[in-house]
């Protein structure tokens, strides 16, 4: 076969030049059948065997090939014939040929069968339908790097798409990734189309129906929408939120985000979802943000007040004055300890309470046998008992953080003072973070020592100072009294000697 610019070499050669074949074939060096097929059309010929090549070798063994492949349709996904598998088979049987040739055949007959995937265009209307799904990313936590889980929800009509993230795909974070995407979108679609997953889904039933989490039945109840849920193994029946997963990562989380914390992080992602309303689809009339006004009054209102999103569990205090919750124990203030309590799981903290009253909060903790300290809880205890001082464990890694200044000033202290009772003043001292910012304290702690006044009221004094400064008070002026102006008169002192009777002296 001759390349297309042959091709046309020989067609200019006839039809412009004026050249007859033969002497064209003569000075292109190619037969006069060649110069006549370029003649007869410009597009170039395609190849195709008249007959299937001879394979002496492979012959005798297609059928059972063939066979084999066949069997693959009824065995199990993760148990069927591979290329390999198939090679040893009919070696097995006398094939002396290459695995090569057997690798070529078994795919050229699964590319002859296998039919192309085709689906149907869909439409939505507005409000009506949105998609859920969970994506994993990579990003820089206060300098470390942590795989993060995504939670994806797009509104099907206007293709909005709200993204956040979270430590780990726990139900409280399903439930709250539902809860800001309504705000984000705001309103509620009339149904939203899920996998299988574990925090909606309790157990896989006949068709379409399953039996959901009791705890996502109530989760739906209280935003009125309903459910859907694909076909296991059909990622494709939400085919929008799957590509939602991709397009999100790879244009909001690209490069890879460097933030302090996941708040940070899903205060990026937000801003990147409303800069993704000036976009416009392919094939749309509008962009994303245009869609969205036009679906917004379609949506369902949002309840009065947003669901808990937590789990709710009733906990035991340990000895140590703590709770313990998925392996990680959690501190309780010594002084409103009670043996039965209860604890609430967000996604990014945990509360304890007592009788409805929260009395600890703490950032979730997902590592495994972790303790969670807030030092101030256990300074109460410490206020009783200065001789732990040294190694109570909270108290340690509370120091190896604080301001220089607290060890300056608990130097004095031990020095000025008993031992114990330098440490309880410093106790007092350490006590005023509980009603104060730890940033006001320092300033405080710091301002005491440059006045000597090292004790639990001097500082409370300085405290007080640095909140509510003395303002300058403004001098009198007595322009239009000219007679009270004028300097005072020091008073005589002999005077109170006259009264005493004391005169002369």
């Amino acid at each position: 076969m001759i390349s297309v610019e042959d091709r046309e070499m020989i067609r200019r050669a006839y039809f412009v030049d004026g050249k007859p074949m033969r002497r064209i074939a003569r000075e292109l060096h190619v037969a006069r059948k060649t110069v006549l097929k370029a003649i007869q059309s410009a597009e170039a010929e395609t190849y195709t065997l008249s007959q299937p090549r001879e394979a002496p070798l492979l012959g005798p063994f297609k059928q059972r090939i063939d066979e084999l492949l066949a069997e693959n349709g009824r065995l199990p996904a993760k148990q069927r014939y591979t290329s390999h598998k198939i090679f040893e088979e009919i070696a097995k049987a006398g094939y002396q040929g290459a695995e090569s040739t057997v690798r070529g055949y078994i795919g050229q007959q699964r590319k002859e069968q296998k039919r192309p995937k085709v689906y149907l265009p869909l439409e939505f209307d507005p409000g009506r339908d949105a998609q859920v799904d969970w994506g994993e990313a990579l990003a820089e936590i206060a300098g470390i790097p942590e795989t993060v889980q995504v939670f994806f929800m797009r509104l099907c009509y206007s293709r909005r798409l709200f993204l956040m993230a979270f430590p780990a795909q726990k139900q409280e974070a399903f439930f709250e990734g539902h809860v800001q995407a309504f705000h984000f979108f705001q309103g509620v679609p009339h149904r939203i189309a899920y996998d299988n997953l574990k925090a909606a889904v309790q157990k896989v039933l006949e068709g379409h129906t399953r039996q959901e989490q009791q705890a996502f039945t109530v989760f739906r109840s209280h935003y009125l929408f309903e459910s859907h849920f694909c076909t296991p193994g059909q990622g494709h029946e939400k085919g929008g939120v799957e590509h939602g997963v991709g397009f999100g990562r790879r244009n909001f989380m690209v490069p890879i985000p460097k933030v302090a914390s996941f708040a940070d992080l899903n205060a990026l992602l937000l801003a990147e979802c409303q800069k993704d309303d000036t976009r416009q689809v392919d094939g749309q009339p509008v962009t994303i943000g245009e869609a969205w006004e036009l679906e917004r009054p379609a949506l369902q209102p949002l309840p009065g007040k947003d669901y808990l999103c937590c789990i709710s569990r009733a906990v035991c205090l340990t000895p140590y004055s703590q709770v313990e919750f998925e392996s990680n124990r959690y501190s309780v203030p010594a002084d409103k300890a009670q043996a039965q309590l209860a604890l609430r799981a967000f996604p990014f903290r945990v509360d304890i309470l007592h009788m409805d009253k929260i009395i600890a909060s703490h950032a979730r903790c997902y590592g495994k046998n972790q303790d969670v300290f807030d030092p101030l809880h256990y300074l109460p205890l410490l206020e009783q008992r200065p001789g732990a001082f040294q190694h109570a464990k909270p108290l340690r890694r509370w120091r190896e953080t604080w301001p220089p200044a607290y060890e300056r000033l608990l130097a004095k202290l031990q020095v000025e003072q008993s031992a114990g009772q330098g440490v309880r003043e410093f106790v007092r001292i350490l006590r005023l973070h509980e009603q104060h910012p730890a940033s006001l304290v320092e300033q405080a702690v710091t301002q005491a020592l440059e006045y000597g006044c090292i004790h639990a009221d001097g500082v409370a004094l300085c405290l007080r100072q640095i909140q509510q400064p003395e303002s300058a008070v403004p001098a009198l002026d007595l322009t239009a009294h000219p007679r009270l102006g004028g300097e005072i008169a020091p008073p005589d002192l002999r005077r109170y000697e006259q009264l005493l009777g004391t005169t002369g002296r």
